[in-house]
């Protein structure tokens, strides 16, 4: 890059990041050609103590912590003590039968069909900042007798699936998974001041303080409960995770462990999974974009390639409130400047049409879309951009999700694998007769259901007083609030009333049925 080029770049980046002087801020880094070109913090690392956010600042990464892991599997089955293609139970037998079709591999993949450990326990009423140990979470995942779908048909991202690799990877090297990512990957590489923790409630040196929006303009200090494994629990800055894409880049860890990295595989039914191992591939603007997000109470990370223009942009936050994804992609644009082979946006759409809820009874999902062209399922927000063949996609990673604009009342919209559903509009009704217990097996859960409040009583706590809200004759929704955001879940009752079908964002098909 030219040094003007450079220049621009790094005026782009300080007017994006001004406005976060005196709040908790991002650190963005840009490789290039194994040069660290940029590398810039704004805000603060630390309100109570207002200590500036700098070049010796860490951040939780949470899941772009999961290429790592898949890494460390990779090394394992070059030592010959492991293949992907071993079933999840060789190596873990105490895991429950109903997982003996799942194995490494589709665990790396997200198409495992395993449902996620950490919305299991949310609808037991578990929120991430609930004080739990690392036996709980292997207990919520051995409950399953049940799966999303047959491994290897769909994509589903699950925590659950990482957090088992990361216990394969303890019980095949005799190591713990810090020590193994240490002696195998971080140090080798220079990373020394990357380290996984476990255990959240330990200091790390440099780390920045996580901070969530209060709704009133300011900040809350985000709380953890939850320990982490293989799915999220590395520390880390934008040096080392700039020499980590240089070994993308050269194959530090030998060439053939960082091309399967990003090797994607078709489902069983032939369309193609564009999550390789703990990274996800797609288009973006003509280009071949490589890339993973992280979000963890208090902390949200972007991880974006350019492997063809050696370029790499990290973004990494302690702001709940910020968007790094989509900034990610503006210093990735700023940085390839007019470079021709950037293709341009595809032309706005008018998503008025489409704002107001929806509902596919057929797979019992609803949608919000807002006025401003944001979507939400579950809860989970995204925004919704166009498309080139005249649809709109979510700018979210590891989501995908395409919409048709709609045709009188009905708009068809495509997930994963090809798979597409169709929705309606609806709108809120009274709740029908609900009152009672209901009970489910595989989360061994109670709700607790009375004039239309329902109560979560699960294997570690009881949850706050969810309202329950109806979207059709036997179609509820069931408010499911987090530190993340005010999520639901979607729930069908049987026509003969005496159980429901609940499908949560990473959990589908869990059955309740009335004490």
């Amino acid at each position: 890059m030219r040094d003007l080029d450079l220049l621009r770049l790094e005026r782009r980046v300080g007017l994006m990041l001004a406005p976060l002087a005196e709040q908790p801020g991002a650190t963005i880094g840009v490789t290039r050609d194994g040069v660290l070109l940029l590398r810039r913090s704004v805000g603060l690392a630390s309100l109570d103590l207002h200590i500036p956010l700098g070049v010796a600042s860490c951040f939780r990464i949470a899941s772009v912590s999961k290429q790592f892991t898949c890494a460390a599997i990779l090394l394992l089955e070059r030592d010959g003590l492991l293949g992907v293609d071993d079933p999840v139970r060789r190596h873990l037998p105490e895991l429950p039968e109903s997982l003996d079709s799942i194995t490494l591999d589709h665990l790396m993949r997200n198409s495992s069909g395993l449902r996620d450990m950490l919305e299991l326990l949310r609808l037991g009423g578990a929120d991430l900042a609930t004080h739990l140990d690392a036996a709980e979470l292997d207990a919520a995942i051995a409950r399953q007798r049940t799966l999303n779908f047959a491994p290897g048909s769909r994509f589903l991202y699950s925590n659950s699936g990482f957090w088992l690799l990361g216990r394969v990877i303890e019980r095949i090297s005799g190591q713990s998974l810090a020590e193994f990512l240490e002696t195998r990957i971080f140090l080798p590489l220079g990373m020394t001041r990357t380290r996984h923790t476990p255990d959240l409630a330990r200091p790390v040196r440099g780390l920045a303080t996580g901070y969530l929006p209060d709704g009133l303009g300011g900040f809350t200090t985000a709380r953890h409960g939850f320990p982490l494994g293989g799915e999220g629990g590395l520390v880390s800055c934008v040096e080392d995770l700039a020499l980590w894409a240089r070994s993308l880049s050269v194959g530090g860890l030998g060439s053939e462990i960082e091309t399967r990295l990003q090797a994607t595989l078709p489902f069983t039914g032939g369309a193609m999974n564009r999550y390789a191992l703990g990274l996800e591939v797609e288009e973006w603007r003509g280009l071949r974009l490589v890339s993973h997000g992280g979000l963890w109470p208090g902390y949200k990370t972007a991880f974006l390639r350019l492997p063809e223009k050696r370029l790499t942009v990290f973004v990494l936050a302690n702001n709940a409130a910020l968007d790094p994804h989509h900034m990610a992609l503006q210093v990735l644009e700023a940085a390839l400047g007019n470079d021709p082979a950037l293709q341009p946006e595809p032309p706005p759409l008018d998503h008025a049409p489409m704002t107001g809820t929806w509902l596919s009874e057929a797979e019992g999902l609803s949608l919000d879309i807002g006025a401003d062209g944001t979507a939400r399922m579950h809860g989970v927000p995204f925004a919704l951009i166009p498309t080139t063949d005249g649809r709109m996609r979510a700018r979210r990673g590891a989501f995908p999700f395409r919409a048709s604009l709609p045709e009188g009342d009905a708009m068809e919209v495509e997930f994963d694998a090809g798979h597409r559903a169709l929705f309606r509009r609806a709108a809120p009704m009274p709740p029908p007769a609900l009152d009672g217990v209901w009970h489910c097996a595989e989360l061994a859960a109670e709700w607790h259901i009375r004039d239309g409040v329902m109560r979560a009583l699960g294997p570690v706590r009881r949850g706050p007083p969810s309202a329950i809200t109806a979207l059709g004759p036997r179609h509820l929704r069931i408010a499911m609030p987090s530190s993340l955001f005010e999520g639901w879940a979607d729930a069908v009752l049987a026509e003969d009333g005496r159980s429901l079908v609940v499908n949560a964002s990473r959990a589908r098909g869990l059955v309740f049925t009335r004490a």
